[in-house]
């Protein structure tokens, strides 16, 4: 699985012109499903972004994590992450899970998130969503499982 995450003040996803989640202080993960992927790079990647140390403590330094700072999770999935950008003007999804598996995979990470941090959000899987987020730093990284 392929994520950006970014540390965010505030964060949120509409489809349709209705707000589906929304987040104040936190990360706003964009999720991507590998080909290879299984529930325990799910397991791995959750665990990564709530203890991922992005968050300043007392001395302005990157030492607390999502769970410290008892911040809110908008997860989003973006199959676009899994493209190979290395050759031409086109990219290529030969990596990225046929859409039936990234969203059984999705839907993993939405009950596993859900069932172990609680203040998450969502995106719409294979939904046309419009993201909206201020950038607190800015602070973005990329993790894969």
């Amino acid at each position: 699985m392929i994520t950006i995450i970014q540390r965010v003040t505030s964060a949120s996803v509409t489809v349709n012109n209705q707000m589906i989640g929304s987040i104040a202080a936190g990360i706003m993960a964009l999720v991507a499903v590998e080909k290879s992927d299984t529930e325990k790079d799910a397991h791995r990647l959750l665990e990564r972004v709530l203890n991922y140390r992005i968050f300043a403590d007392g001395q302005e330094r990157m030492n607390l994590s999502l769970r410290d700072i008892n911040g809110g999770l908008l997860l989003v999935p973006q199959f676009t992450l899994a493209a190979d950008t290395q050759k031409g003007n086109r990219p290529s999804f030969v990596s990225a899970a046929p859409p039936e598996q990234a969203r059984l995979m999705f839907d993993y990470l939405q009950q596993l998130a859900n069932s172990t941090y609680p203040l998450v959000q969502f995106g719409e899987f294979g939904a046309d969503m419009q993201v909206a987020l201020v950038n607190n730093g800015p602070v973005t990284f990329m993790l894969k499982t």
